[in-house]
């Protein structure tokens, strides 16, 4: 079984916690994880985008000229996608870009996500962070303490706003809730923080 040291906000050693093997010591499945990162990115967006085909546009009633003998080729209307200020052929209309990933894949991506971050030394265990008060001081000093920087997940559990809130505001770190775990909150950073009781969540949802 896989192990951990588990630091304060001092970044001292202060316990050990064992690890699931199935949570954090599989051999990462990369064509699970960048499918379901895929599958997270194309839900999120808007799908808004909208074009006008030829019988949406105003004007055009009446056909230009006549059929024959003009000199010009036969034109129907001047709405028609040649003309300016026609419409658009095949262009994009509103629509949904989500698409179904298996739940037994999201959580092996998830599996993945982790095991990776163990092998590469990215995971951090933090007993609790105790802020008193809001505090992005403290905060910076945590994470300093910690020896970590650049783009951060913390992954915190409970009702813990003093902490959210001090997080917030530095640039880089992004602060979830142990129920909102997801792959790609997992992989978009270069170090991944997580509380003890947050650790203890995880395991129970993907053991």
């Amino acid at each position: 079984m896989s192990s951990i040291d588990i630091k304060n906000t001092s970044g001292e050693k202060v316990g050990t916690a064992e690890l699931a093997e199935g949570v954090f010591s599989i051999e990462p499945n990369v064509h699970v994880m960048h499918t379901v990162v895929r599958s997270q990115l194309a839900a999120a967006r808007q799908g808004t985008h909208s074009t006008k085909t030829r019988g949406m546009v105003s004007g055009g009633g009446r056909k230009p000229w006549r059929q024959k003998g003009t000199g010009h080729a036969r034109q129907g209307t001047i709405r028609a996608p040649q003309w300016r200020g026609g419409g658009v052929v095949f262009g994009p209309h509103p629509r949904s870009y989500a698409f179904k990933v298996n739940k037994k894949e999201v959580k092996l991506a998830m599996r993945s996500a982790l095991s990776a971050k163990l092998a590469d030394g990215e995971l951090t265990v933090v007993d609790d962070f105790n802020f008193e008060k809001p505090s992005t001081k403290e905060a910076l000093k945590t994470l300093k303490a910690l020896g970590i920087d650049g783009r951060v997940t913390i992954v915190l559990s409970g009702n813990d706003i003093n902490s959210y809130l001090s997080f917030r505001n530095i640039p880089e770190v992004r602060t979830i809730d142990a129920t909102e775990i997801n792959t790609y909150d997992f992989i978009d950073n270069t170090a991944l923080v997580v509380t003890t009781a947050a650790l203890k969540r995880i395991e129970e949802v993907l053991a």
